[in-house]
């Protein structure tokens, strides 16, 4: 089951010179996930199962904010999606998504990560898709290709 993206989303990719059951082999545990999510900001856990938990932290002006969620998609070599929302002060009213989608293209695969649900904070969207936007890099699937590629 592909997730929905909404209509405001922040988009980032990469093509990765390998089929989608390597590049699905980094999304089957913690660890191997965490060897190339957790650049950027800490990722304490990430059950990739329906139901999983979904645990990080990053450092924002000198304070450690946590974000969570649950796994609430998985199709093997194909799409893994979760939810997400800060803790404490930064909490929105409603999560918002991540989704990373693996597709075919050329003798490799398109990885894309999806942040989106942003039209469901209504008011605070502005706000909210122009942090990310600024903030979020490639950084994450350039580390994801490094891995598959060197392997």
């Amino acid at each position: 089951m592909t997730a929905s993206v909404g209509s405001i989303y922040v988009r980032r990719c990469a093509f990765v010179r390998a089929t989608p059951t390597r590049v699905w082999r980094e999304f089957t545990s913690f660890d191997r996930i965490s060897a190339w999510l957790g650049s950027g900001h800490t990722l304490h856990a990430l059950e990739p199962r329906l139901g999983g938990e979904f645990d990080g932290s990053v450092e924002i002006d000198g304070t450690r904010h946590h974000f969570r969620g649950t796994v609430l998609g998985v199709e093997a070599e194909r799409e893994l999606t979760l939810s997400s929302n800060w803790d404490g002060d930064l909490a929105w009213p409603v999560p918002t998504f991540w989704t990373f989608r693996l597709t075919p293209l050329y003798d490799g695969t398109l990885v894309e990560l999806f942040h989106h649900g942003f039209e469901r904070l209504g008011a605070d969207v502005a706000a909210a898709i122009e942090g990310y936007e600024q903030g979020w890099t490639n950084r994450h699937l350039v580390a994801l290709r490094a891995i598959v590629e060197t392997d």
